[in-house]
């Protein structure tokens, strides 16, 4: 087993409540450092496995930040590679889903038709070609997993996917504004607890074998997420535009061959929302923005 956990992080995010209250079965080190600047081989000499974090994940507006999204996800990806290389630590590498873009099909690992359709998916397809030329070329023992949209309640948890994004809009008795075709197709998600029992599952089983898996709870449509909130908040309002939006995507993913390996999603998207919801049930929304604006 692991007994340190060294954790590298910029805080960035602003993300500080993940430190707090973490499992007291291991020791944590805790160094606030950015991976582009920070001098990785001084704390890998007794690593063993590198979860890669790191990442700008707001891919909807990773388009407006194209340079700095390639510098983190990729140029820090590599930095990230190449000391696990010299160290010898094996890599997981939480990839996303988002590299399928707009497929017809149910899609699975053996896809060779990537549409990515951000900056952020490009960078994540981008580091995965390079761990797979690192693996062949220098023998970097790795495990690919292409997450789905995260959802659910965590102590650090952001608001800017989906699933999150609509709880919070609806919440704030905001409208959820919907790509007209888009209200029946499918997307990949990925339960916040089940991503972190699938990086525990990879860990326990050592599934270091250079593989790629998708790794999601289930796939759902907008309508099926609008529903679930709307148990909620019965109020909730759907817009349907005709612009291009991010949510104009449709992809079907196959977890398939990550539940092969022995492991099986726990999460559900009922709960996921209920528990989101809960946490967002003291707010009081204010309707009437320009009756505040003319109190100030």
């Amino acid at each position: 087993g692991y007994n340190e956990v060294v954790l590298l992080d910029d805080l960035s995010s602003q993300r500080y409540p993940s430190l707090f209250n973490l499992p007291k079965e291991y020791r944590y080190r805790f160094i606030m450092g950015n991976i582009l600047d920070y001098n990785l081989a001084s704390i890998m000499d007794d690593v063993e496995v590198v979860i890669h974090l790191a990442a700008i994940t707001d891919a909807a507006n990773s388009m407006n930040r194209q340079e700095e999204v390639e510098a983190v996800n990729f140029v820090g990806t590599r930095k990230v590679i190449e000391a696990c290389i010299v160290s010898g630590a094996k890599l997981i590498f939480p990839s996303t889903t988002s590299v399928y873009g707009s497929q017809d099909e149910v899609v699975d690992e053996s896809c060779t038709e990537l549409l990515p359709q951000s900056p952020y998916a490009e960078a994540k397809l981008k580091s995965e070609h390079l761990l797979l030329e690192e693996s062949g070329a220098r023998g970097l023992d790795y495990c690919n997993c292409r997450f789905g949209t995260i959802f659910g309640t965590s102590q650090g948890m952001r608001f800017h996917t989906a699933v999150n994004k609509f709880c919070w809009q609806a919440a704030n008795a905001e409208a959820i504004t919907v790509w007209s075709t888009a209200l029946d197709q499918y997307r990949p998600y990925l339960g916040v607890r089940d991503c972190g029992l699938a990086i525990e599952h990879v860990l326990q089983n050592g599934l270091f074998g250079s593989e790629t898996y998708n790794v999601v709870t289930d796939n759902f449509t907008v309508r099926q997420v609008v529903d679930e909130i709307r148990r909620h908040i019965p109020t909730l309002g759907v817009v349907l535009v005709d612009s291009a939006i991010m949510n104009q995507l449709s992809y079907h993913v196959s977890g398939e061959k990550f539940v092969e390996t022995g492991w099986s999603p726990k999460d559900e998207l009922t709960t996921g929302i209920a528990d989101t919801m809960k946490l967002l049930k003291g707010i009081t929304p204010c309707t009437n923005q320009k009756g505040v604006e003319r109190g100030r």
